[in-house]
C-alpha cells in the first residue's frame, strides 16, 4: 500500500467516513477514493488535499535534501559557490519547472 493510500484510509476511518461520504465531501467519485486506497492510482497533491480536508485533516509537506557521505551532491558545492547571480536565477528557474512537473504524489 502506498503512503498516500494508507494516509487517506487512516484519515477517512478516523473521521468515521465511508468512501462514498468522503468522496461526496471532496467533490469526487467513490471509485477515485477506492483506487487511491487500493494503490491502483496516485492522487495529485490537489486531490489528496481535498480528500484529507474532507476528513478534517490538514496536509503539509516538508522537503529536505539528505546529504550522504561520499555523495555526488558534495561534488556540486564548488560549482554552486562559483555561480553568478544570473546562473543562480537560472538554477532556481530550472528547479521551479522541475517541481511544477513533479506534482503527483
Amino acid at each position: 500500500m502506498t503512503t498516500a493510500a494508507s494516509l487517506l484510509r487512516q484519515a477517512r476511518t478516523r473521521a468515521g467516513l465511508s468512501q462514498r461520504a468522503i468522496a461526496r465531501r471532496a467533490g469526487t467519485a467513490q471509485s477515485v477514493v477506492a483506487r487511491i486506497e487500493s494503490g491502483q492510482t496516485s492522487p495529485t497533491w490537489e486531490t489528496l488535499g481535498r480528500l484529507l480536508d474532507a476528513a478534517n485533516v490538514d496536509m503539509s509537506a516538508q522537503l529536505e535534501p539528505r546529504v550522504v557521505v561520499g555523495s555526488h551532491m558534495l561534488d556540486e558545492v564548488p560549482r554552486i559557490l562559483a555561480m553568478t547571480p544570473e546562473q543562480n536565477l537560472e538554477e532556481v528557474k530550472n528547479l521551479s519547472e522541475f517541481l511544477h512537473q513533479a506534482r503527483r504524489v
